[in-house]
Protein backbone atom coordinates (compact mmCIF):
# COMPACT_ATOMS: atom_id res chain seq x y z
CA UNK A 1 0.00 0.00 0.00
CA UNK A 2 2.70 2.29 0.86
CA UNK A 3 4.54 2.05 -2.34
CA UNK A 4 1.43 3.04 -4.25
CA UNK A 5 1.74 6.42 -2.65
CA UNK A 6 5.47 6.67 -3.27
CA UNK A 7 5.15 5.88 -7.30
CA UNK A 8 1.97 8.35 -7.32
CA UNK A 9 4.41 10.91 -5.55
CA UNK A 10 7.22 10.38 -7.64
CA UNK A 11 5.51 10.24 -10.67
CA UNK A 12 3.96 13.73 -9.72
CA UNK A 13 7.58 14.72 -8.44
CA UNK A 14 9.12 14.11 -11.82
CA UNK A 15 5.78 15.23 -13.70
CA UNK A 16 7.08 18.76 -11.70
CA UNK A 17 10.34 18.67 -13.11
CA UNK A 18 9.26 17.95 -16.75
CA UNK A 19 6.61 21.02 -16.75
CA UNK A 20 9.64 23.21 -15.03
CA UNK A 21 12.25 22.14 -17.68
CA UNK A 22 9.24 23.10 -20.48
CA UNK A 23 9.53 27.03 -19.31
CA UNK A 24 11.08 29.11 -21.07
CA UNK A 25 14.71 29.25 -19.75
CA UNK A 26 14.68 32.71 -18.22
CA UNK A 27 10.99 31.67 -16.26
CA UNK A 28 13.08 28.46 -14.78
CA UNK A 29 14.11 28.61 -11.15
CA UNK A 30 17.28 26.36 -10.84
CA UNK A 31 16.38 25.94 -7.02
CA UNK A 32 13.53 24.17 -7.82
CA UNK A 33 14.52 22.31 -10.30
CA UNK A 34 17.58 20.98 -8.57
CA UNK A 35 14.90 20.23 -5.27
CA UNK A 36 12.60 18.05 -7.59
CA UNK A 37 14.94 16.68 -8.90
CA UNK A 38 16.63 15.55 -5.85
CA UNK A 39 13.41 14.45 -3.86
CA UNK A 40 12.62 12.18 -7.36
CA UNK A 41 15.55 10.68 -7.71
CA UNK A 42 15.73 9.72 -3.57
CA UNK A 43 11.60 8.66 -4.48
CA UNK A 44 12.87 6.39 -7.76
CA UNK A 45 15.46 4.90 -5.25
CA UNK A 46 13.10 3.75 -2.40
CA UNK A 47 10.68 2.21 -5.09
CA UNK A 48 13.89 0.94 -6.54
CA UNK A 49 15.35 -1.13 -2.95
CA UNK A 50 11.45 -1.99 -2.43
CA UNK A 51 10.76 -3.93 -5.46
CA UNK A 52 14.40 -5.52 -5.28
CA UNK A 53 13.82 -6.47 -1.66
CA UNK A 54 10.41 -8.45 -2.68
CA UNK A 55 12.42 -10.31 -5.76
CA UNK A 56 12.19 -14.21 -4.88
CA UNK A 57 16.06 -15.04 -4.43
Amino acid sequence: MYISIIVLASMLLWGAVVHELSKPSKKQSTRKIVSLTSLGSLSTLVITISLFQNLPF
